[in-house]
């Protein structure tokens, strides 16, 4: 009985993969990133070349990071707060500590290019690849000094 019944029931399956959709999502996810990735380096050497710091500095990992608090007007150093976050235990304080000194770097980079504080959150902090092409290739001016502006 139990062979018939066996007979009865064929056990083909078919199987279909979805491999070619996952990998071209991921090949279009990494040349995004690439192409975020290259729109940030040359909006960042802009805004250091504005500022009177070296263009190659954008290209050097935490470097990079040192000079955009130095341009803020903040101690370079704050830039190494981001390598603790590595260490197992202090990493989510460290994130936490870096990201407020981040956002503060911001608010007065874009003081420092006459911005309102608005275009610091949403320009810089938010969306900041679009706001350093903004700094970068606008007619934001660079003083040393923050520029006292009113948030429009």
């Amino acid at each position: 009985m139990f062979q018939q019944l066996a007979a009865a029931y064929s056990y083909s399956y078919q199987t279909t993969t979805s491999s070619s959709i996952n990998g071209t999502a991921l090949t279009l996810m990494i040349l995004g990133i690439l192409g975020l990735s290259v729109l940030s380096i040359v909006a960042m050497w802009k805004i250091f070349t504005k500022a009177g710091k070296p263009g190659w500095a954008s290209i050097v990992p935490f470097y990079n990071l040192w000079v955009l608090f130095e341009i803020s007007g903040k101690p370079g150093w704050y830039s190494l707060i981001a390598l603790l976050a590595i260490i197992p235990i202090l990493g989510f304080i460290a994130y936490i500590a870096f990201l407020v000194l981040y956002i503060m770097a911001m608010l007065e980079l874009a003081k420092r290019f006459g911005k309102s504080t608005v275009f610091a959150i949403f320009g810089l902090i938010i969306f900041s690849v679009v706001g350093y092409l903004i700094l970068g290739f606008g007619d934001a001016k660079y003083s040393g000094t923050p520029v006292n502006t009113v948030a429009s």
